[in-house]
């Protein structure tokens, strides 16, 4: 026996001495693993455990998506994820029918919108698609020794249009949200790695045609699709979507977010078009703020990149296209979910300074709107003279006109504190009505016309970030208390219902929800509680109330960095309006997520959440006396649009 245990130690290769440095590494290993789960992640694998049939099922419909790829529905954010794999985009653009002697940049001098074959949807090429980019990897891999299928053939004769046609025939971009859009959001979140490029962390990107150092000099009018790769730390293009970028295009007069799709396989691209109207220098940024689908984590601001990948001067030259002239907003245009819209300027005071008051009060309150771009005075905006258009133009309000829209109405908006701001600067910029300090978290009161006593409205809010007003950070699990929604209800059960309900959820839920699938089922519990709200109205035969659904909006400056960031906003914000279309409640939509997001970018217009913050002469977040105030008042002017419109 003793023999064996002098043999024991040989055959393990290692002594006492040995095995404690063993230990300690291990040791080391499992605190950096620990490190590496935060909380999410754990309440995900608790998930799998609990829901084992919703995991497998999330999982087999991933699985699906990437081997039926005929199915695949290209949105105008994130695609679903697919199996192809790019190794070298200059050699997959070069097997494009659209690209001339193997040169990527004839996509760029290719006006997409002059594509009239299939894979054009609202006015907008899907371009470099899934299926093309599938079939150009089956003929790298040597499964497919035809030439350029039928359906190419036919995109590339559809280039070769006439003149006329090409300056008269543009329309606006726009985009339109993706069917089934959480349940594919869910399986994109859920997929899996496997291969190496699928494995890498985006680290820079390569943008075709952009990168060469030559000017950019595009045609206004034309839409131009603009493709980038996402590269390793390496240089090597991953092959896995779920980033998030930040794209602005801003120039002297103009400033836009445009609109941007995720292929799902490390390629994006996004659209640019500028009006005719604005020709002149631009600069086109390109900021990645969250790899693969981080932003969605419970706590992701150790995740965040946060990184200017590229500022390029881009020149839009000025050409005999002719756009569609914007119309006046009507009833319709509420409709649509998404909006790609735009501010532009039509004034500017360069000696405009802040009032006692914090006030800037930069042009004439008279001074009027240049059609087609708005309607009424622009100088009631106070923005020195910046004005938001979408597919649609919008009208200002001045207080008489202000009055006339929202006499006899009654007002209900359930949400964030931004809701708190809008209310107010309603009340005293577009109402005349001083009386600031009812406009609270909960309130409900009638408010007089002071010129005019014949006139009124009640505006009702109720604070949605937690049902006990002193609490935060629920968001839509508010409803989760029972005395909570016996109030919510008690506002419809009666003889008279608001005729107008303003609805927003997002920067509590930002902080609460641990994980994307969580938020999800909330969502579905939330659309359905209001479902059952309006069934006593249906009942009683009263007149629906016109729900509007408000985005949230996108946190700016530091905020940006944070729980409630932009990427996870505008998921929730597109989840939650998927739910509620589905029950039937909501009816039209504001898509205040459009119409921040150029304002974003610091804190000027903004103290990271809110942005109708009352005016002030102080010093501001940014460290500048006081802050700007006038991204609030367009909303304002918005939802008097909605509310109004016939």
């Amino acid at each position: 026996m003793p023999e064996k245990l002098a043999h024991a130690a040989p055959f393990l290769g290692f002594g006492p001495s040995r095995r404690v440095w063993v230990l300690m590494a291990l040791s080391i290993v499992a605190m950096f693993v620990v490190w590496t789960i935060d909380q999410s992640t754990i309440a995900n694998l608790l998930d799998v455990w609990r829901y084992p049939k919703e995991y497998h099922a999330q999982k087999f419909k991933y699985l699906r998506t990437k081997i039926d790829r005929s199915t695949i529905h290209v949105p105008p954010f994130i695609a679903p994820d697919a199996s192809t794999q790019i190794h070298d985009i200059n050699s997959t653009l070069a097997n494009s029918p659209n690209v001339k002697n193997g040169n990527p940049v004839e996509i760029l001098q290719k006006p997409i919108q002059n594509l009239t074959g299939e894979g054009v949807q609202g006015g907008v090429s899907s371009g470099l698609n899934l299926e093309m980019l599938s079939q150009n990897q089956e003929r790298q891999n040597g499964n497919n020794s035809g030439g350029v299928s039928a359906k190419f053939e036919q995109e590339k004769a559809a280039n070769n249009l006439t003149r006329e046609h090409e300056l008269t025939g543009l329309k606006w971009v726009s985009v339109e949200l993706e069917p089934n859009y959480s349940s594919n959001l869910l399986a994109r979140w859920l997929a899996t790695g496997g291969l190496p490029c699928r494995e890498t962390r985006t680290a820079d990107i390569k943008v075709e045609g952009f990168d060469d150092g030559k000017p950019i000099d595009l045609s206004t009018g034309n839409a131009y699709e603009i493709f980038f790769q996402a590269l390793d730390e390496s240089g090597v293009p991953r092959c896995l979507g779920g980033d998030y970028f930040e794209i602005d295009l801003s120039g002297e007069s103009w400033k836009s977010r445009p609109p941007m799709k995720d292929l799902g396989n490390g390629t994006y691209s996004f659209t640019l078009q500028v009006h005719p109207d604005f020709a002149g220098l631009y600069n086109l940024t390109i900021i990645l703020l969250f790899r693969h689908f981080q932003g969605l984590k419970y706590s992701p601001t150790r995740f965040v990149v946060d990184k200017e990948l590229r500022r390029i001067p881009v020149k839009f030259s000025p050409s005999e296209a002719q756009l569609p002239e914007l119309h006046a907003c009507g009833k319709s245009d509420f409709d649509r979910d998404l909006w790609v819209g735009r501010w532009t300027r039509h004034a500017k005071n360069d000696a405009c300074e802040i009032s006692d008051d914090g006030r800037f009060r930069c042009l004439e309150p008279n001074h009027p709107c240049s059609k087609p771009w708005c309607s009424g005075s622009l100088g009631l905006l106070e923005s020195n003279g910046w004005v938001y258009s979408a597919h649609c133009s919008f009208k200002l309000f001045n207080v008489d006109d202000a009055w006339k829209c929202l006499n006899n109405r009654w007002i209900f908006l359930w949400g964030d504190s931004n809701h708190v701001d809008t209310a107010r600067n309603i009340l005293f910029f577009f109402l005349g009505i001083p009386q600031l300090e009812v406009v609270t978290r909960r309130f409900d009161k009638n408010f007089i016309n002071p010129k005019n006593e014949s006139q009124h409205v009640r505006i009702t809010n109720i604070f949605n970030g937690h049902w006990d007003m002193k609490g935060n950070y629920l968001g839509l699990d508010s409803l989760i208390n029972p005395g909570y929604r016996d109030l919510l209800k008690s506002y419809f059960n009666g003889s008279t219902v608001p005729d107008t309900v303003i609805f927003n959820s997002g920067l509590h839920d930002g902080v609460y929800w641990h994980s994307i699938r969580r938020f999800v089922a909330g969502a579905e519990r939330a659309a359905s509680f209001w479902a059952e709200v309006m069934e006593p109205v249906k009942r009683n035969g009263l007149q629906m109330p016109n729900f509007i659904f408000r985005s949230t909006v996108a946190t700016g400056g530091y905020a940006r960095t944070l729980a409630y960031n932009p990427s996870k906003m505008e998921a929730f914000n597109w989840v939650l309006l998927e739910k509620l279309r589905a029950n039937g409640v909501v009816g039209k939509v504001v898509d205040d997520f459009d119409m921040t997001w150029p304002w974003h970018f610091d804190n000027r217009c903004n103290d990271g959440v809110h942005y109708g913050r009352f005016p002030a002469k102080l010093v501001w977040r940014d460290g500048k006396m006081g802050h700007q105030y006038f991204v609030d008042l367009m909303l304002g002017h918005v939802l008097l649009n909605v509310i109004c419109a016939r």
